[in-house]
């Protein structure tokens, strides 16, 4: 659906990791405050394009020359797609890191090949139910990988119940790297200005938050890095 860069890896582990992204259509979720809701809604659809792994090595080159080295999988769902190995096989033949985001719903092989996996299960705000057999088995599968290709959970947070799903999620995996992350509870607005400060006093509220929490203390707290950057500007 999307292809660009060079730009910075606003969320998860991975942030402000200087990063091509390859978006991908389609999605098993219909979060409530999906900030790509038009990889599923219908309205994106005159974007969508079936390309082979080569001809999006193309584009990425095309794009990013040789300004870059790593490569960021979203979606949408990309772990929707089990023809994606493919391409990781591909990017990873001429040197680049590969990094993906999933909910954690669907497992592909070549999750096993990525070099940087982030799982975010969605809270309860998004009005998805969590599948906990299914990514019980994806965290199993995910911790049997060969060292060095790490993984991590993030989950985003829009208010105390969600706090509360992020508690007994870090309670679940507790050897699982965690991010807390800030959620966009506007992903329509233009009104750069007014959002990003919004956007900034959310992320001193869930601070708070997590410092009062004596469940969440191996943590990490972040913001949307590129919303504070671009608000809701797409391509970025």
């Amino acid at each position: 659906m999307e292809i660009f860069g060079p730009t910075v890896q606003g969320e998860g582990m991975v942030i402000g990791r200087k990063t091509m992204f390859v978006r991908t259509a389609g999605c098993d979720y219909r979060c409530s405050w999906c900030d790509s809701a038009f990889t599923w809604d219908g309205s994106g659809a005159d974007s969508i394009s079936r390309m082979n792994p080569h001809e999006i090595w193309e584009e990425l080159y095309r794009l990013g020359g040789d300004r870059f080295d790593h490569v960021t999988l979203s979606g949408g769902n990309p772990a929707l797609l089990s023809q994606l190995g493919g391409l990781v096989n591909t990017l990873h033949a001429h040197g680049i890191t590969v990094a993906v985001e999933t909910q954690g719903s669907r497992w592909q092989d070549w999750l096993n090949d990525i070099d940087e996996v982030t799982i975010s299960p969605k809270p309860p705000s998004s009005g998805m139910e969590t599948n906990w057999a299914k990514l019980d088995d994806i965290i199993t599968r995910l911790s049997a990988r060969v060292p060095g290709r790490p993984f991590s959970l993030k989950v985003v947070v829009f208010d105390n119940v969600d706090l509360a799903y992020a508690e007994t999620v870090h309670e679940r995996y507790p050897n699982v790297p965690f991010y807390i992350q800030a959620g966009n509870p506007d992903v329509n607005t233009t009104e750069a200005s007014s959002h990003i400060s919004n956007l900034l006093e959310r992320y001193e509220r869930l601070i708070d938050a997590v410092m009062k929490s004596d469940r969440l203390n191996d943590v990490r707290v972040l913001p949307q890095l590129h919303t504070l950057v671009w608000s809701n500007k797409r391509g970025v």
